[in-house]
């Protein structure tokens, strides 16, 4: 029987509806909508009706913030509903049903969910339409029926057997043209005929269906980089930088190749975006590269210091595109960008602990009814493709430490979408073997579906007005708590050891990750496990659903390494064995449907030819033409310059207790960080100083113009920003994104990535920066649109994080000097051996400390970079009088604006480069230069407001500055332990699916002297939800405290947070398991974020028991702001009546690390008096005065008296929002306060005094 249920936001918990409905109207100008309302829609199979009941008030909804309904409401309404497209990952499905298994610990149920609409008002057909687009894109959703089914089951046909495509060999070229627009494939007619000739006088058979779509997937432009190989057969050149550059390429390729084998070789794009690399290591003058066969991600070594002694790591770093997928479906696509890139270092057995996300599109402001027919709204584009990333990225657990986007209209063409992440893990850890035959292949992680299927062959077709309606499963949704419990196994070190070789399931599927894993497989398809029935042999061959990883074990340890993944609460399962046979071999039903010989696999099909052709270069004003970049007013309202906060704050910054830079620096966090910096993931009860450090540069402007010098300096930007951090450029190395438009045959359209590769391999050769690593995305083309030509760098490196340096300024009356470089006759590029003098100097002001505040400049030039540096502490600027405002507005890549420390000494430099003392910085929050003075105040507010349209973060209206009650509370009697003490007291963390603070959190209680566990809570079977239950009540009966960590349990789903861990505690044995701890032992519990919304829910707080759930009690909800909010906050102790604020005093304050989307604490008056009354208000948001109030700046969710954590009526149960685990030594140095809450000392002092 198929239940159903309707659940509904009650009205001023209704912010999603709220926001929607003001969009409709303002931006589509639907001003006859009066009225919107939106339910979630459950139907439920394979569960008795007193089962959904209890689901109904625990899973489904909660009282205190949800209505629910069997039927649709009356009313004169227009109701629509949207539901996921067949074969589309469900997050709230697959968590609502996940959450029923835990409760009722039987099978898990069949669960489908919609989105129903109901929209009140005149509306005309043409509105309803309107409204519809709006909501709907048929890329990931369609309309879903209002009828209840019979059953949702669904019914699926045997599928047929895979066709051999019969008379393939003995098509003409008419034929095979016609094929190949039957079967929609991605390679060219050269490549069929290639692979017709293969068959025909190779094979001598025809191949099936299943072969020609594997090497479709194999040979097409995202796994072979068809473009990046294609031979230039001629180059014409007209700009004489160019050419030398060239010269020095032909040089480089004897210096590597040898004269012989240089004229053989063919000469591509790939080779010259490789051969920098080489020739610098052939130069002896990169040892730390790590080389293997296996190449997951770029690998280098580095010499780490843990707990005091030298320990060799491997650092590993990636960048990823997913454009055209995130063009189509911007959630799903840049879910899967950053879950993708993820997995590439994480496949090479390393943990991930640090992204970075840079974007680019049209105007996000430009009015919807002015989108292009075949495109999405542009702001609908970046506000999604934001909520994709951040949503995948927060989940899994990845510090976001910077976020970028830039606007270009080129970007309308197609959407950038860059993800770059770094990772690290001991070298001991990974080990790199060839496989040898009879060597098991493992599949391990998420199931197989239609998901995904096309999604390789289909980025590397161009964009036009059908790919909205024709590319529908070639995009997916990303699980990310599936993705995080491989990194949990993967960081295990005995577990990696065990492990030859791995590979992700990116584009192709298990043709590829597993196919590319040894020469010869014999892969068993039947073997695979599915989502669901009825898919046939291609589509598991193919299919590149997400969160799968191969690996090849010897056979010997094959039964080790499933069952370490089953304990991590991973699926585990035996795929194909290697072969000695140098051939691809897959069989499905008995048959088999792939036999393909690997070296055939290898060609790439049929080779490639074009021409390149650079024009002259375009002469360059030394002072920017833009009449934007003319002054500084202009600048702090552009575009362009516009602060980035409302979109950044959204991604997690601070998750992995090692973010040794915030986003935005400051007392007000507003001055953008230039890098992202933090801590080696080291385990806890280990402790490091030593920090990865990335940064990217790029300018679409400059590279539009000239893409030969706008790529060289894209490199130097990169490199300057390390070394404006604190960074060794030395020790940097690079890796290279590029995006361009389609090339077709235009020797012209060659000409841009064919320039831009050169001038990025200049400055490789110029300072010494290998790009070991790179990604290409080559069909940015829409129509008659492309994007601007894009080659970003990446640069990172590894440093003493003691040595991190901020562009904030960090006080008034310091000195402000600028050193720059000598420009070589374009006025933007700077002198090679000038720069390489300033980085020095700089770098010898950073190592003494002598820089208290240095920014490198960008877009905007000097002017912008001053003014960002003012800021973040609000401190003003007065220019020297010598100051012209030309000086200000110059471009001046490569050089430094350094706030000097009183009694710093400027280095001594040669002619070469330039250094002039600025002006000072002063009390007064003024920039005062050139005879003008300008109001930073009003400057800083046009510049926060630029796209705070698209990206809100800023109160308006009555909360702007409202103030609410200070609670101080001085408890008459303190709560004390009364059994005996505990030298080293015991703490359990149950570590649920999406939580994702358990190694923070155990870390925090290490460091406090603690002996902690954490216990995987296993829903791969009733079996496995028993036998974890069981585990947990044993483990808190040795337990003297229960720690519940953050996190997104259940990727906080199914429409609501902690649904997972309340549904478990409420299990009987260990509900009891818990009263005993609290009231027969004197036990403590603590929740941090995710961890303090199960404890409301449950009743721990603020009643101290676990309790039913009503209408009446306090809860968590969402944000008013309706995102998630990732930043510092600070917050004032208001009560010292728990045992966990012992070390405090009332009115102490400090500076903590938040990061949710449900901490809105929100409750009755009369449970808000008794509160108070009791003391329960432990802590409150509050200003830097110590004022607690409403305004987003002091509480970033809108709780209810700034509430930012309660505890139980005695104080030994504590739930909070900030996440105190976060902070370690040597964490947020661009934020100042006091960051240490002594929360953990205090909990084991309780025990041990």
């Amino acid at each position: 029987m198929v239940y159903r249920i309707y659940v509904e936001k009650k009205p001023g918990f209704d912010v999603e509806a709220q926001g929607l409905k003001n969009e409709l109207v303002s931006l589509l100008g639907i001003q006859s909508l009066s009225g919107l309302r939106l339910l979630n829609r459950y139907d439920v199979e394979g569960l008795d009706e007193a089962a959904f009941r209890r689901a109904v008030g625990t899973v489904f909804s909660e009282p205190q913030v949800d209505d629910t309904a069997a039927a649709l409401p009356a009313g004169d309404c227009i109701a629509f509903g949207v539901e996921p497209l067949p074969g589309q990952f469900d997050q709230r499905a697959d968590s609502a049903a996940q959450c029923i298994q835990l409760m009722t610990q039987e099978e898990r149920p069949t669960v489908r969910t919609a989105r129903i609409y109901l929209l009140f008002g005149p509306l005309t057909a043409a509105d309803v339409d309107a409204v519809k687009r709006y909501v709907l894109n048929p890329v990931e959703c369609r309309e879903a029926s209002l009828d209840l089914p019979e059953r949702l089951a669904a019914e699926t046909a045997v599928p047929a057997d895979v066709e051999t495509v019969t008379g393939f060999t003995a098509l003409d070229r008419a034929g095979l043209d016609t094929l190949l627009a039957r079967l929609g494939l991605a390679m060219d007619l050269e490549d069929l005929s290639f692979l017709q000739a293969y068959f025909r006088d190779t094979e001598r058979r025809d191949p099936t269906l299943t072969e020609i779509r594997v090497v479709d997937t194999y040979w097409s432009d995202h796994c072979r980089h068809t473009t990046f190989s294609t031979h230039l057969d001629h180059v014409e050149i007209n700009d004489p930088a160019v050419q030398a550059a060239y010269n020095r390429y032909l040089a480089a390729r004897e210096e590597v190749y040898g004269t012989e084998k240089a004229a053989q070789r063919p000469q591509t794009l790939m080779d010259i975006a490789t051969i920098g690399a080489k020739v610098l290591k052939r130069r002896g003058l990169l040892p730390e590269i790590d080389e293997s066969e296996e190449i997951n991600a770029c690998s280098i070594h580095v010499a780490a210091q843990v707990n005091d002694k030298p320990q060799d790591w491997l650092l590993m770093f990636k960048n990823e595109t997913h454009n055209h997928p995130t063009e189509i479906e911007p959630f799903g696509g840049a879910a899967t960008c950053i879950g993708g890139c993820i997995r590439d270092p994480l496949s090479g057995r390393a943990y991930v602990h640090q992204a970075m996300r840079l974007t680019g599109c049209g105007d996000p402001r430009t009015p919807v009814a002015e989108t292009l027919s075949g495109k999405l709204p542009q702001r609908k584009l970046a506000q999604t493709a934001a909520a994709g990333y951040s949503s995948y990225g927060n989940q899994i657990g990845l510090a976001t430490g910077l976020v970028s986007e830039v606007y270009h209209p080129g970007y309308i063409a197609k959407h950038l979408e860059c993800g770059v992440v770094v990772a690290a893990a001991p070298a001991e850890n990974v080990v790199r073997e060839r496989p040898q035959p009879g060597d098991v292949v493992i599949l391990l992680g998420g199931r197989t579906g239609r998901d995904g299927i096309g999604g390789a062959t289909g980025s590397s077709k161009s964009h036009n007005r059908q790919s909205l309606t024709t590319m529908a499963s070639e995009v997916q949704k990303g699980n990310a708590p599936e993705e995080r419990k491989i990194q949990r196994l993967f960081r295990d070190g005995n577990v990696t050891r065990l492990i030859k070789r791995c590979n992700d399931f990116g584009a192709g599927g298990v043709s590829v990750a597993v196919g590319e894993l040894a020469d010869g497989l014999d892969i068993d398809l039947d073997a695979v496990r599915k989502k669901y029935d009825g898919l046939d042999g291609t589509e598991l061959a193919i299919s590149e659903s997400q969160e799968r990883m191969a690996v090849v074990v010897a056979r010997s340890n094959a039964d080790r390494f499933i069952a370490a993944a089953e304990a991590e609460n991973l699926e585990a399962y035996p795929v194909a064995v290697v072969t000695a046979s140098p051939r691809m071999v897959m069989r499905w039903r008995g048959r088999t449907i792939v036999d393909l010989s690997r070296d055939f696999l290898n060609t790439n099909g049929a080779v490639k030819h074009a021409r390149a052709a650079v024009p002259a270069p375009i002469p360059a004003s030394p002072v920017s033409q833009d009449a934007e970049n003319s002054s500084l007013r202009s600048i702090a309202s552009s575009l362009a310059s516009a602060s980035r906060r409302g979109l950044a704050e959204r991604f997690d910054s601070t998750i992995g207790c090692g973010s040794v830079l915030m986003p935005f620096g400051g007392r007000n966090q507003r001055t953008p960080a230039q890098v992202m910096a933090a801590l080696l993931p080291v385990l806890p009860g280990q402790e490091t100083d030593q920090a990865s450090v990335m940064a990217w540069g790029f300018d679409p402007e400059a590279m539009a113009v000239d893409p030969y010098r706008g790529a060289y300096n894209g490199v130097v930007t990169s490199l300057a920003k390390l070394v404006a951090a604190g960074a060794d450029y030395r020790r940097a190395y690079l890796t290279l994104q590029e995006f361009f438009e389609k090339l077709r045959e235009d020797p012209a359209r060659w000409g841009k990535p064919f320039a831009a590769l050169l001038g990025a391999l200049d400055a490789q050769l110029d300072f010494g920066a290998a790009a070991i690593g790179g990604k290409d995305s080559m069909s940015g083309t829409f129509e008659q649109l492309d994007v601007p030509p894009t080659l970003i760098s990446f640069a990172v490196a590894v440093g003493n994080m003691k040595r991190a340096t901020s562009p904030e300024f960090k006080g008034a009356g310091h000195r402000v000097i600028r050193i720059a470089p000598r420009y070589q006759a374009d006025g933007l590029t700077p002198d090679k051996d000038s720069l390489l003098e300033v980085f020095a100097a700089v770098e010898e002001l950073t190592d003494f400390g002598d820089a208290l505040a240095v920014s490198t400049p960008g877009y905007g030039a000097t002017a912008e970079a001053i003014f960002k540096m003012t800021v973040g502490n609000q401190i003003g600027v007065k220019l020297a009088n010598g100051i012209t405002v030309d000086d200000l507005f110059v471009p001046s890549y490569g050089s430094f604006i350094i706030e000097l420390a009183d009694n710093a000494k400027v280095p001594a430099v040669s002619n070469l480069v330039e250094v002039s003392e600025v002006g000072k910085t002063t009390e007064a929050y003024q920039f005062v230069a050139a005879g003008e003075t300008l109001d930073l105040a009003e400057l800083q507010d046009a510049w926060e407001g630029g796209i705070e349209s698209v990206f809100p973060y800023r109160s308006k209206g009555e909360e702007k500055g409202k103030t609410v009650e200070t609670m101080s509370f001085d408890a008459p009697k303190k709560t004390v332990y009364t059994g005996t003490g505990v030298a080293k007291p015991h703490v359990i963390i149950p570590v649920f699916p999406g939580n994702n603070c358990e190694y923070d959190s155990a870390a925090a209680f290490e460091r406090a002297g603690a002996d902690v566990s954490t216990l995987i809570v296993n829903n791969l079977t009733p079996a496995a939800v028993a036998e974890s239950t069981a585990a947990l009540v044993e483990e808190i009966k040795k337990s003297q405290i229960i720690m519940i960590p953050g996190g997104f349990s259940g990727g906080d789903e199914p429409d609501g947070s902690a649904k997972f861990i309340t549904a478990f505690f409420r299990a009987p044995a260990v509900t009891e398991a818990v009263r005993d701890l609290l009231n027969n032992r004197d036990g403590l519990m603590l929740g941090i974020c995710n961890g303090f919304q199960a404890l409301i829910k449950l009743g721990l707080v603020p009643y101290g028991d676990i309790v039913p759930m009503t209408a009446e009690c306090p809860t968590l909800t969402f944000n008013t702001i309706g995102r998630h909010q990732s930043r510092l906050v600070r917050t004032r102790v208001a009560s010292n009546l728990s045992p966990w604020l012992a070390k405090t005093e009332v009115g102490d304050m400090h500076t903590i690390a938040i990061s949710h989307g449900e901490g809105r604490f929100v409750a009755s008056d009369d449970v808000l008096a008794q509160l108070k009354a009791n003391g329960q208000i432990a802590t409150q948001y509050v200003d830097e005065a110590g004022v607690p109030g409403m305004d987003l700046d002091v509480n970033p969710n809108g709780s209810l008296l700034a509430i930012e954590g309660i505890t139980s009526p005695d104080g030994r149960v504590f739930g909070k929002m900030g996440h105190s685990e976060r902070y370690s030594n040597g964490t947020f140095v661009n934020v100042p306060g006091e960051k240490d809450q002594p929360l953990f000392a205090a909990g084991v002092e309780y025990f041990t005094a």
